[in-house]
């Protein structure tokens, strides 16, 4: 089993009806492979950090999820709270449909509100859900999120129509340069899908197979 490998690995499970006894397998799991982070919903923070303080597995949560349209107060308010719960890194989901409209100063705003609220104490990483955007609008996401200050660009939610692609990968890291992380979720099973996006640029997988990953070992989780 390989930790370097893992490292890359946000160990997820953000499904609506996620139980207790699930998100307590997944904090053994993170434990016993190391992985980067668990990414759970921000429900889950609290209990999650308080069983992964004494390792270096992070806790990661998402903000607005899965659609982006939460005000930005919101957006703001839930990155604030899930600090204080324990998350290190949040996932905010960008507002789809203002891109869609050219309001990239809104886009740019809603993200630096997120990114201002988790300065100096959580990576922010951006959700721009590639699914549901055209080639043109992908870059002006990325680049949005790069002038807002964020530290990561990331496909997908892994509730829209698609998932990350090792083309959408290719082209978010050639936008973003080397400065940013890219990281590629949705769709990811298995270890040869996991190396394809790393060979593509993606510096960290988000991913609900990610102990099938490790093991080699075909996974059927679509998030």
């Amino acid at each position: 089993m390989s930790n370097k490998l893992a490292k890359y690995i946000d160990h997820t499970q953000l499904k609506p009806d996620t139980t207790k006894e699930q998100i307590k397998k997944l904090v053994e799991e993170a434990k016993e492979y190391d992985f980067a982070s668990v990414c759970v919903n921000p429900h889950w923070v609290a209990y999650c950090f308080e069983n992964l303080k004494e390792t270096t597995v992070k806790v990661c949560t998402v903000i607005g999820f899965p659609l982006g349209a939460n005000s930005t107060t919101v957006k703001a308010f839930e990155t604030e709270q899930a600090i204080k719960d324990g998350a290190t890194e949040v996932d905010m989901v960008i507002n789809v449909g203002e891109l869609k409209s050219g309001n990239d100063d809104l886009v740019k705003a809603d993200i630096q509100a997120v990114v201002n609220a988790a300065k100096g104490k959580a990576l922010t990483k951006v959700i721009i859900e590639t699914a549901l955007l055209t080639d043109d609008e992908k870059v002006r996401a990325c680049q949005l999120a790069k002038e807002a200050g964020a530290d990561f660009v990331k496909t997908s939610t892994g509730f829209a129509s698609g998932g990350a692609t090792v083309e959408d990968v290719q082209l978010m890291r050639e936008t973003v340069g080397a400065e940013m992380g890219v990281k590629a979720s949705g769709g990811v099973r298995d270890l040869e899908g996991m190396n394809a996006m790393i060979e593509a640029g993606a510096t960290r997988i988000g991913a609900s197979a990610g102990v099938d990953i490790i093991n080699g070992i075909t996974g059927t989780d679509d998030y």
